[in-house]
Parts: C-alpha cells; structure tokens; sequence
C-alpha cells in the first residue's frame, strides 16, 4: 500500500505522479474506516483529499504554514504530516485531536476549532514574516461557509493592502457559493499570473509614471478599461474589486491542475485568491447524499453509513425542538434565529412548519444577535439558538446591542457545559461566567427535560434580555415528581434537611442527587436544592440555608472565575460570614477532548469525587 509509505512531512514527495489519485483512494479509504469506529468530521475531509495533497506537494512543512479555517477538514494533513497511527484514538481523551493544534504537530501553524479565522491569522503570519524579513509562504484554506462569517471580510480587506505573497485557497463544495462558469475564468487566471504578463504590466505602468502630468491619468484609465472588461469575463470580479488577485475555479480533485495553480499562485507579489471546486463526502455515497448528517458522524457501519449506536433516548435539543414548534402555533410573534446550525441546535422542524418566522444568517453570530435585538426591537419574540461555545464570538452584540437595551431575546444556549470530543475550542464552559456579569440579563438553567419545557415557555413570555443554558445529549428524566412552577429568581428546594446543603446548577443537579443519596447511606442529612435561576440568585433561599447548614455545596459545570459560586460566596461573606462555602467548579483553564464522563472524573467534578470532597470538607468542619 502506497498509504505505508507516509510516515513522515513530506513524505508525500516519494510517491509517483501517477499513483496519486492511488494514494488518495488510499486515504479516503482509511478515513472512512477509521471513523466508522470513533466518529468525528467525515464528510468535509472526505472533500478536501486531493487539495490537501496538492498543498502538500506544492509547499515545503513545516517552514510554509498551512492555516486551516474551523480546522475540521485537517484529518488528511495529518496522515500526510505523520499522524495515522493516531486515528484509533482520535478525539479521545489523551489521544490525537479532530482539529490542528500547535502542541501536536509542528505542522499546524494556528489552532483553530471556530469558524472564519483562518484568513486574519494567515495575514497576521505574513505580517510577522515581513517584519523579521523571513522567508516562507502562508497558506489559508477557507471554506465557502466560512465566508458568511463578517470576520472574513474583515481579514480580506486588510489582506488586499499585501505587497507580499499570501495565499488564500477558498474551498468552495457548492454549500454556500453559487457555481461559476470555469473555462474562460481558469485561462485568463493563467494568462493573468503568468510571469510574460505580470512583468508587462509592471513595465507599462512604470513607463507610463515617467510621463509628466498625463501618466496617473493614463494609468487609472487603463486600469478602469481592464476592470471593465474584467467584469464580463471574470466571475472573480468580487474578490478582485477588492483588491485580491483571482485564480480560479479549478477542480479540487484533480491534483496536478491544483499543484499548478498553487505554484503560479506563489509567484503573485500580493493576496491570491485560489477557487477550488470541491465534492462534500466524495467517494462515500452516504456522505455525498447527506454531507450534514456526514458532517460530524458517530461510529457508523461501512457498508450502509447507518449509526452503529442504538437508539437514545430524547436529547436536550429534541426537547427544545418540540416545544419551539409548538410554541410557534400559540405565539405568532415567535421567531427564531440561528447562526448557519438549524439541524444542530434542533430549528429544522420550526424552520418546516413556520418558514417566515425562522432566519439561518450563516456562520455569523455577531450580525445573528444584533439582527434578533432588531427584531426584538420592531415588536417580535426572537429566540437565538446557539452552542455556549459560538456565542461567545456575539459577546459585544449581547451587552451593547441587547441588553444596554433591555430587549426580550432569548438566548437558547445548546452544548453548555462539557462538549466532549471537540475540546477545548467547544466545551461550553465559559457562559455562565460572561452573561452573569451584563446588567439586565436573565440566566437559567434546567434540571430535567421537564424543566427545560417549562423554562424555555417562561423564558417566551419573558419581557427582557433571557438565557436558557442545556448540556449536550440525552435529556435527564429524572425527578419528574418536583415540577414547581418557574417564578423569576426562585430556586426549588427538592429535599430540606438539615446539617449541609447542596445547591446545583441545571445538568449538576442528577449529579447532587447522587451525592445526595451517598451521604445519607453514611448517615449524613443533606438539603438538595435546583439553583434553577444562576442570575439573579435567590438569596432568601440562601439566607434560609443559612439557619441550620454549616456547610453549603456549590456545584456548576462551567468555570470557578465569575460562576455561580462565586456568588454564593460572595452573598455570605456579607451576610452570614458563619457559613462556610464549598465551590464544585471546573478549572479555569482549558479542558481537552474525550469523553464527557471521562472528562468530569478528571476535572473532580463527577459524583464520586464530589461526595469525597465533601466527606473532608464536613469532617473538618464538625472538629473544629
């Protein structure tokens, strides 16, 4: 097999023209195995084969440096960068991460994991490059849905001031750019970068500043003609309007057109834009089918594509799902907005029924937020959908936009907490930390599947800035018999006893139960509160505590700095400096992939660890 040959940078080189397309057959054939079995991004890197082995011909790693943008189509750079043999533990905890990172490889240039950056740090390196007068090229590759993002078009515009080579690969899979017609466009690319034109255009306009008075003017005259006819001929126009050199579109699976390109894309003194065609999921019939569900798969069977896992229970989401649908019958001001995820934050069924009332703004959160404001604003109810993870990226539009003006979106916040296999660029872990802190914010958190229903109606009706936080996957069943109405800012006191109380935050909550029930087989008595409101807390319910506990347990999944606990802690210094406070947080630092049950036992936030800490904590407490 020619796949045993790469073991190593560059080893790619060694292969024979012809047995390319082999090797690539190869690839997608190891791919393909290797995630039938751990799950992970399928469809985008089954695309991205051949352009992958073209960049890795074309430039010298790991001196050049590639940036790839979101980074979940990077599975073949690390076959060709040496990382097979770390397939089988991909995206498992201590194993090789499903994105670039800078601490695995010396190869990835930039870590990445959200969407539309790829071009502002490739230009951040070219930056760099010119000032320590280095020498190396910089290549971003960008995807078409990464160009609904603003912050593209930020980098963009700053990259068309470049006298220096950058290179931007715009990967386009016909997701989010229109098809252009290539003949014409592909020849005058060529004529255009080819070293006979290039220099005669710059001997022309060198002679033509030596003319006195009339040589700028017959410039710009030139120059506007070119662009005139540009615009017939070249389907480029946007990006050259804006300053960039267009090349383009060439097949994104025919590797000796792209190696060609890329190595007449170096020779341009300034940004090139390089616009590849490719197939999402090629040469997996499933993935090409259906490239979302492919997008980032669990294990699933070979043969057919199907899931290998059984059927699981109703998630959080699914639970969001069936309540937006059914609140958009009895609310006709309900509208939802998401930022390019309708399958993943569960709208695509509102999106079927009330077509009107739902808005996908594309991979950009920040317009996604001041748009909902302005709906909000013009009299309608919009609740923004989005992972913890990719809000933070609207955090300005959040105060500035909604909250300075006490508007009612909602903010239906999906994967808060421990994501699991995506890492640290996913986990949620941050939100109750920075929304606490906005004036005018509500925030809550449900304990159940019941409560999420009931808080996310709450939340509807709720006439002010509102966050409604829920973790990734099956939602909790449990508890169903403690089902006390939402009332603003008032906990649930589930279980009142005395000595020590817990006090959970949402998905914590089955975690406090069984702690619950650990400490009292040990004879301890033990309060069990659903905080339920983390912004405002209820502090009657804390000044009761306050009466018979010596101990109160805060437990949150989200980060210590700024969190829930800190609050608590905070009332009781200044109210009942006699309570000791314990906070069950996780790290303020950056949590790593792997499994999410994993993940909590490491980060001593799990049930057994819990109950030993507080085994400790209390023990110490009654000696003193």
């Amino acid at each position: 097999m020619l796949l045993e040959k790469i073991n190593a940078v560059n080893d790619i080189r060694q292969i024979e023209r012809e047995q390319l397309p082999e090797l690539a057959q190869e690839i997608r054939d190891f791919l393909i195995e290797k995630i039938s079995v751990t799950g992970g991004h399928l469809a985008s890197n089954l695309g991205v084969v051949e352009l992958t082995m073209a960049l890795h011909l074309v430039f010298d790693l790991p001196k050049d440096k590639l940036i790839w943008d979101v980074g979940h189509q990077s599975y073949t750079h690390k076959i060709l960068t040496g990382r097979k043999d770390g397939f089988d533990q991909l995206r498992k905890y201590g194993g090789m991460s499903g994105f670039p990172k800078r601490k695995e490889s010396s190869c990835d240039a930039f870590d990445t994991g959200h969407s539309s950056t790829s071009v502002s740090a490739g230009l951040g390196y070219v930056r760099a490059r010119e000032i320590l007068h280095d020498d190396y090229s910089v290549v971003s590759i960008i995807g078409d849905g990464a160009l609904t993002g603003g912050m593209a078009y930020e980098a963009l515009n700053n990259a068309s001031q470049l006298k220096s080579n950058f290179i931007i690969v715009l990967n386009d899979n016909n997701m989010s750019i229109s098809e252009n017609v290539g003949g014409i466009s592909a020849y005058l690319g060529n004529i255009r970068t080819a070293e006979a034109y290039t220099d005669l255009k710059t001997g022309v306009e060198n002679t033509l500043n030596q003319i006195p008075v009339y040589g700028d003017r017959l410039i710009r005259g030139l120059r506007r003609t070119k662009q005139g006819i540009k615009q017939f001929l070249i389907p480029g126009m946007f990006f050259e309007e804006m300053g960039l050199t267009y090349l383009g579109p060439v097949d994104g699976h025919n590797i000796s057109q792209m190696v060609r390109v890329f190595r007449e894309a170096k020779r341009v003194n300034g940004a090139v834009l390089v616009h590849v065609n490719t197939v999402k999921g090629k040469g997996f019939s499933p993935a090409e089918r259906m490239p979302s569900r492919f997008h980032g798969a669990e294990p699933f069977e070979m043969e057919t594509g199907l899931p290998k896992a059984r059927k699981k229970k109703a998630s959080y989401t699914d639970v969001f799902s069936t309540v937006m649908c059914k609140m958009g019958a009895r609310e006709p001001k309900l509208v939802a907005v998401t930022a390019a995820m309708p399958d993943g934050t569960g709208l695509k069924r509102f999106r079927n029924m009330y077509r009107d009332r739902f808005f996908d703004v594309g991979i950009a959160e920040e317009h996604a937020v001041t748009f909902a404001a302005g709906l909000a604003a013009g009299g309608l109810k919009p609740v923004v959908a989005v992972y913890s993870s990719f809000l933070q990226r609207a955090f300005d539009q959040t105060i500035h936009d909604v909250c300075i003006q006490n508007l009612p979106v909602v903010f239906a916040i999906d994967r808060a907490g421990l994501v699991g296999s995506d890492g640290e660029t996913h986990q949620g872990i941050f939100d109750l930390s920075y929304l606490s802190m906005i004036p005018n914010m509500c925030v809550m958190a449900p304990k159940n599947k019941w409560e999420l229903a009931d808080m996310l109606k709450y939340a509807i009706a709720y006439e002010g800035p509102i966050a409604l936080r829920y973790p990734r996957g099956e939602a909790y069943d449990g508890l169903q018999e403690f089902r006390a109405p939402v009332v603003y800012g008032k906990s649930e006191i589930l279980y009142d006893e005395r000595g020590l109380a817990l006090v959970a935050v949402g998905s914590m909550v089955k975690t406090a139960e069984q702690v619950r029930i650990m400490l009292r087989e040990l004879g301890y008595s033990c309060t069990l509160v659903n905080a339920r409101f983390v912004k405002p807390v209820d502090e009657k319910m804390l000044a009761y505590l306050a009466g018979d506990h010596k101990l109160v347990v805060t437990i949150e999944e989200n980060v210590k700095n700024g969190g829930f606990g800190e609050t608590v802690l905070e009332y009781y210094n200044e109210t009942h400096s006699d309570v000791h406070v314990m906070q069950v947080t996780l790290p303020d630092d950056y949590i790593e992939h792997g499994n999410v049950d994993l993940l909590k036992e490491e980060a001593c936030i799990d049930a057994e660890s819990i109950y030993k800490k507080i085994l400790v904590e209390y023990l110490s407490l009654e000696l003193e």
